[in-house]
């Protein structure tokens, strides 16, 4: 579970409403069906119309790695595994390569260490692999992108959706009480549009970025590892090479963990 998108959510929307009555508005008013169908129904429209089919079946998708996390293979891992196979390596050669290739299960390690073992050379593996990566990135920038979008048409729409409250209001200019409650009724949609757009829409897109980025970086690590075992680097050369893809802090919690072993 991605406790930092539900954190977000539920105080984002706790936010909303706590100021709401301190600022003196009753917070039921957010209850408002005509509101929540110009905005999320406009929005979904506005998508649609935006986007391929193809695309937008992978939404379901977007929204589990939003709220449940995307796992991917560690760095830490990562330096591990290719320390450990340019160890063996040295000693069993290209065999105890291909072992490991069937015994991964991370898509992308297991194509990486098949290419290797398969005696591509150098040229050809990163060839391959940088075209995968661009690939996901391509991927990862499509599903980001419909968020992006989202959040830019839902404030849109809540302008329209207070643009349609107000004409309602002005059919109520004789009643005082309809007029008051029409009027607040029509900047509801308002508030929801800016709302969903800046609170929801836009930090899901920025999520799924971060979340592509480091799975990019990752993905660049074990093609540089597997560049490296082809290149018969030694379990040490290859442990300062892949270091290099690692923060400072991930590299001191590895030496913590070496000295208690």
């Amino acid at each position: 579970m991605e406790k930092s998108t539900l954190i977000g959510v539920f105080g984002g929307i706790a936010a909303v409403g706590i100021g709401m009555a301190l600022k003196g508005a009753d917070p039921s008013a957010l209850i408002n069906p005509a509101a929540f169908l110009i905005i999320i129904a406009g929005t979904i429209a506005a998508i649609f119309n935006a986007f391929p089919m193809e695309g937008l079946k992978k939404v379901p998708k977007l929204f589990k790695i939003i709220f449940c996390g995307h796992k991917i293979i560690s760095k830490q891992e990562v330096l591990e595994l290719f320390t450990s196979l340019a160890k063996s390596a040295k000693h069993e050669g290209v065999m105890a390569i291909e072992k490991k290739a069937n015994e991964v299960e991370d898509p992308f390690v297991k194509t990486s260490l098949s290419l290797v073992a398969d005696g591509f050379n150098a040229d050809f593996i990163y060839e391959t692999l940088e075209s995968e990566i661009k690939q996901m990135e391509e991927r990862h920038r499509a599903g980001a992108l419909i968020f992006s979008q989202c959040g830019m048409y839902a404030p849109t729409l809540g302008v329209l959706g207070a643009v349609i409250g107000l004409i309602a209001a002005l059919g109520n200019l004789s009643d005082i009480d309809k007029l008051g409650h029409s009027i607040a009724a029509a900047f509801v949609a308002t508030l929801l549009g800016i709302f969903t757009g800046y609170v929801l829409w836009h930090p899901f897109a920025n999520k799924l970025k971060q979340i592509s980025q480091k799975e990019v970086d990752v993905k660049k690590m074990i093609m540089e590892g597997a560049l490296a075992l082809q290149a018969g680097l030694s379990s040490m050369a290859m442990e300062a090479k892949l270091q290099a893809f690692m923060a400072p802090s991930e590299r001191q919690k590895k030496e913590e963990t070496s000295d208690k072993e």
